[in-house]
């Protein structure tokens, strides 16, 4: 190394330090990374073998995983709507799209304006705000993330199959793929083939712009959900005969094809997980940012991406539908190389992180999660649980609570107990064997149910979504 770049190296590193020292004052900052349709074992540090995942491996090394950790629905739309809010769906009646069980494009529903969420919370604190990868409340010009405390978006406002190759289009009729800067529509139907990486690259300029003051940044990638894409990087070792069939797609998408290139879709996420970490060490941010990698429902029904040894998939409340592959860093505060195996879920992230940055929660509103802050800085104990229930929600039935490690589930007249603990695949019914539990379980889950409503009923206790008249898709 000659004089220059070595004097460049030292200057390099005193700045970090400089940085690093100076941000242990500030609040911290809080990065969600939130992927589409991947599995609980969709993960190296989960028991995935299919995938190659060192960096979120890395990450658990060096921080915890969370072997209990819960979305509040078992598809896209309402898990997001509860992830930005604390809320069950239901609470706020985002539970289902218009039309769908998920918002569709030209969709009139959406997260209602008045609704608060995490950013506006931290935005109160006075921290920035950037969303980069899929929203999916609403596309609506009322309902975007920049009407929801986000001073930044670059992205989807839904996801990326609802386009005009989607293989029914002949039902769906999809309009263009929009692809947002903010409020305004820069692209249409973008090459899905470079998402990640565009993803990647804008949420590393979003932390290089932004290291001189706290802030919260949402990255929600649009994969691994169908159809799968990975950029050529991440394409090498894929056979000669599938690059061929995908080279002849044109404007037909092969669903089916594509579904073989899951682990190279995974693994560019990881890669991208990777530079976000590293862009945080560069910049002197590592020790003053918290970061969690999680999901926001179970893989695709279709049998792609593995559960691991949970029952069911997308779209149930069985545990492969809700339960999710979580990851929570914060080198030298969360402690390296643990595990949680407390009940948690999204709803948790607004009011523990409200709590980090000392921002008020106001008491206008009912909000479903906790602070979960003593769980995961290890200073509270597995036995003494955050939540004594968590409750599963298909669209607005409710379906099935757990308490501890039971697990309690309703199909028809049938009532269903199972002992997560001993059976994670909910296959053997105990429900005869333990009455009292089964009793105790009923009440909560017919109290529950009673204080939101019935099945499509909206108790006095859930609060409106918000809906236009006459929408329009987006274009530019």
């Amino acid at each position: 190394m000659n004089l220059f770049k070595l004097v460049l190296c030292l200057l390099s590193v005193s700045c970090a330090a400089q940085t690093q020292l100076v941000n242990k004052k500030n609040p911290p900052n809080f990065i969600v990374i939130f992927t589409d349709d991947q599995g609980y074992g969709d993960l190296g540090c989960f028991g995935g073998k299919h995938v190659h995942t060192p960096n979120i491996d890395k990450m658990a090394a060096e921080g915890m995983k969370l072997t209990n950790f819960y979305v509040a629905a078992p598809v896209c739309s309402p898990s997001r709507a509860a992830l930005m809010t604390g809320c069950y769906p239901k609470r706020i009646n985002m539970a289902t799209g218009s039309k769908s069980g998920v918002l569709l494009a030209a969709d009139s529903k959406g997260l209602h304006p008045n609704e608060i969420t995490i950013a506006e919370v931290l935005k109160t604190k006075g921290y920035a705000t950037g969303i980069i990868g899929k929203w999916h409340l609403g596309d609506q010009p009322n309902f975007l993330p920049t009407k929801q405390g986000f001073d930044e978006f670059y992205g989807l406002p839904y996801s990326h199959d609802i386009h005009p190759f989607h293989p029914n289009n002949e039902k769906f009729n999809f309009p263009a793929l929009p692809l947002l800067e903010n409020e305004t529509v820069v692209e249409l139907n973008p090459d899905a083939t470079y998402l990640t990486q565009r993803i990647t690259d804008k949420a590393v300029n979003f932390i290089e712009r932004h290291k001189d003051e706290p802030f919260f940044l949402y990255i929600p990638h649009p994969l691994p959900h169908k159809p799968l894409y990975a950029s050529p990087d991440f394409m090498k070792r894929v056979s000669i005969a599938i690059k061929t069939k995908l080279a002849k797609e044109n404007c037909n998408v092969n669903y089916k094809e594509r579904d073989k290139i899951y682990p190279q879709a995974i693994h560019e996420i990881d890669a991208s997980v990777g530079e976000i970490l590293a862009a945080l060490k560069a910049n002197g941010l590592d020790k003053n940012t918290f970061v969690i990698f999680t999901s926001d429902n179970g893989p695709s029904k279709s049998g792609l991406g593995s559960t691991g040894l949970l029952r069911g998939r997308k779209g149930d409340t069985f545990e492969g539908g809700m339960r999710e592959p979580a990851v929570v860093w914060w080198p030298g505060t969360i402690p390296a190389n643990t595990v949680s195996d407390q009940i948690l879920t999204t709803m948790d992230l607004l009011p523990t992180f409200a709590k980090l940055a000392k921002a008020e929660i106001s008491n206008d509103r009912i909000i479903d999660g906790k602070d979960i802050w003593p769980v995961l800085s290890g200073k509270q104990e597995e036995n003494f649980p955050i939540h004594e229930q968590f409750y599963y929600f298909k669209a607005n039935q409710l379906e099935a609570v757990r308490s501890g490690d039971w697990k309690f589930r309703k199909q028809g007249s049938k009532k269903l107990l199972y002992n997560l603990k001993t059976d994670m695949g909910e296959v053997v019914n105990l429900a005869s064997k333990y009455p009292e539990i089964v009793k105790k379980l009923d009440q909560y889950f017919n109290d529950f149910e009673k204080e939101l409503g019935v099945g499509k009923e909206l108790s006095s206790a859930c609060r409106q979504a918000g809906f236009v008249e006459n929408p329009v898709p987006l274009s530019k």
